[in-house]
């Protein structure tokens, strides 16, 4: 197995009874990417996490996370992880230093204070340490169960909807936790229904729909399925400026709208230059550029109508 590898997958899969929950997983995690599940609910997340963090086992296939094979070395896989479901599951007549103290000596933590003080801190509960998290908003309970999932100092972290339910405030500070702890060198296993999360946060995105549909960064997802194309607005748009554009041989497309040139590209940061000079050259007043940007949202669900397509990695 290749040790950069912290999760690899070999033809994973997962029925209850009749019931096919996850497909032929096969897949790589790289050590210290953020990596995020999308799929639309039913669609094998959730067990695909329960299935890398040993809570339960394969129907077939093979799976090695941090190194130790699932069904042969779970105690190692469950000890060298941290999960956060999507409830997250707290003792609510207990404070919150009892809630950490406790998980921090079932995973026999050696500075259980020092642990317990650091997370509180870093997630800004420790002013309210001593009040029983019955009394927490959904937001403190979600960054205590962050906390609960970290006193361990995990390799490996996978985050099961975090911000789920959560109020836009509360929401950013996860968030901007998840990218505090992503400059540590942790990997992170996110699943999660904000595309929009998953597009600021992920340096590789897998789609899902019992089997694996795709995996790539949002950039190359985007540029897989529409490719480049920049937007020129000029005051208006000649016959000239027309055949100026469309005569320089790296050009893939034109279409016009209004005043407005789409124009396919595969490279614009190398060919808008040239693009920019012809135009000027004939006669085009360019108000701006900008390139077309399909939002993730696009791009999930086209990959969702592809079905099981042929999985790029």
């Amino acid at each position: 197995m290749n040790e950069v590898k912290v999760i690899k997958t070999q033809g994973l899969t997962k029925r209850f009874g009749d019931n096919l929950a996850v497909e032929d997983l096969t897949l790589d995690v790289e050590r210290g990417e953020v990596f995020a599940f999308l799929g639309p609910n039913g669609a094998g997340k959730t067990t695909t996490v329960r299935l890398l963090t040993a809570l339960i086992g394969p129907t077939a296939g093979r799976a090695w996370v941090n190194g130790y094979e699932l069904g042969q070395d779970d105690m190692n896989i469950r000890r060298g992880v941290g999960i956060l479901t999507e409830a997250p599951g707290l003792y609510e007549r207990l404070d919150a230093v009892q809630n950490l103290t406790l998980y921090a000596r079932l995973y026999e933590v050696e500075d259980v204070t020092g642990q317990v003080e650091k997370y509180l801190r870093l997630l800004g509960l420790w002013e309210r340490r001593d009040e029983p998290v019955g009394g927490f908003s959904k937001g403190m309970k979600q960054k205590l169960a962050i906390a609960r999932a970290l006193l361990h100092e995990p390799p490996l972290l996978f985050l099961d909807e975090p911000t789920a339910a959560l109020d836009p405030e509360a929401a950013r500070t996860v968030r901007d936790f998840i990218t505090q702890i992503k400059g540590t060198g942790r990997t992170i296993f996110l699943c999660t229904h904000n595309l929009d999360e998953a597009d600021r946060l992920a340096d590789r995105i897998g789609v899902i729909k019992q089997r694996l549909v795709q995996v790539d960064s949002p950039a190359n997802l985007r540029r897989s399925l529409y490719g480049r194309r920049v937007v020129v607005h000029l005051v208006t748009v000649t016959e000239a400026v027309r055949a100026a554009v469309g005569g320089l041989p790296f050009v893939r497309e034109v279409q016009q709208v209004d005043n407005t040139l789409v124009i396919g590209l595969d490279n614009p940061e190398e060919q808008n230059p040239t693009l920019v000079e012809r135009i000027v050259g004939a006669g085009g007043a360019i108000q701006f550029v900008t390139e077309l940007r399909h939002s993730l949202e696009d791009v999930y669900f086209a990959l969702l109508e592809e079905g099981e397509g042929e999985v790029t990695r």
